[in-house]
């Protein structure tokens, strides 16, 4: 009888150490296949992060280069000499003084302006009641799905009709208004509970000292990510400078270096233009370095209603 009772003691002590071996087997499968995954996410990651840094390497050690260096057969990855004046030759080459001071003027005033434009609307369009406000407001979203080149020659006829060609005015009125700020900005203020709005008007606070005291201090991420995003519109513009103001006194950074290095005879100085390139793209790296986060939380609390 004893043996009898005993068997199935035995039997399922054994099946319960079968069954945490099994176990342990298993998690050691999970954490095995955790890892290789992980090692092939980070391979991955690395090798596109190599395609993606490799054309701003090259840009850096092209501008430390000699000329003769770089039209080498077999380009080097690495400078033989190490040429620190081709950055003081593309300053002044380029005249980047004036360049900068006209690209940072159109850039502070339109960006400026444009804040004025877009926190005015999104507050109407997000607290002000209004007939046919929702219509216009999808009217105003439907012309975002227009490309932007469409505009460029009504815009073109538009300001040299003005007599605004070859001046800051014509860098600066077409692009004040953004939709997609707009739209972004008003996101945000719908977060902010309307009830803080109705007590403040039985207070007998203004609209406008409202919009100042209460909601565009709670919109301050998306605003700082709004004048980001607008500055750095106004640093890469290309297309509508190069057609509007393309004398000297009106160039920007982007269309003032397109044949500042290139000589007579029709060779260009490439380490010279990359040291040029490097400096007019340092701004933007650092912005993007350390400002990096308020874009992100002004884009991240705009996406989210409630």
């Amino acid at each position: 009888m004893s043996e009898s009772k005993n068997a199935p003691a035995t039997e399922n002590m054994s099946d319960g150490v079968m069954h945490e071996k099994d176990m342990k087997q298993v998690s050691s499968a999970q954490k095995v296949g955790k890892v290789l995954v992980n090692v092939a996410l980070y391979t991955f990651l690395g090798l596109m992060a190599l395609i993606v840094l490799f054309p701003f390497y090259w840009m850096l050690i092209s501008s430390v280069k000699t000329l003769e260096e770089y039209n080498l057969a077999v380009p080097t990855l690495f400078p033989k000499k190490f040429v620190f004046y081709n950055y003081v030759d593309a300053f002044h080459t380029a005249n980047l003084g004036t360049l900068f001071g006209n690209t940072l003027f159109v850039g502070v005033v339109s960006t400026l302006l444009s804040l004025i434009i877009t926190v005015l609307s999104a507050f109407a369009f997000a607290r002000l009641e209004f007939k046919g406000k929702d219509t216009l407001f999808a009217l105003l979203l439907a012309t975002m799905m227009i490309p932007g080149e469409l505009f460029t020659i009504t815009n073109y006829i538009t300001v040299s009709q003005f007599g605004w060609l070859n001046s800051f005015t014509a860098l600066i009125v077409p692009f004040l208004v953004s939709i997609f700020y707009i739209y972004l900005l008003k996101q945000n203020f719908m977060q902010i509970p309307n009830e803080l709005y109705l007590a403040a008007k039985v207070d007998g606070t203004t609209d406008l000292k409202y919009l100042w005291k209460v909601m565009i201090p709670l919109a301050l991420p998306t605003l700082i990510s709004i004048t980001i995003l607008k500055m750095m519109g106004a640093w890469n513009s290309y297309i509508w400078p190069r057609l509007v103001a393309n004398d000297p006194a009106h160039r920007l950074i982007t269309n003032g270096l397109r044949n500042a290095f290139t000589n007579a005879s029709g060779d260009v100085n490439f380490p010279v233009q990359m040291a040029a390139v490097a400096i007019v793209s340092a701004p933007l790296f650092l912005v993007f370095i350390f400002l990096r986060k308020y874009i992100m939380k002004g884009v991240s609390r705009s996406g989210i209603k409630g």
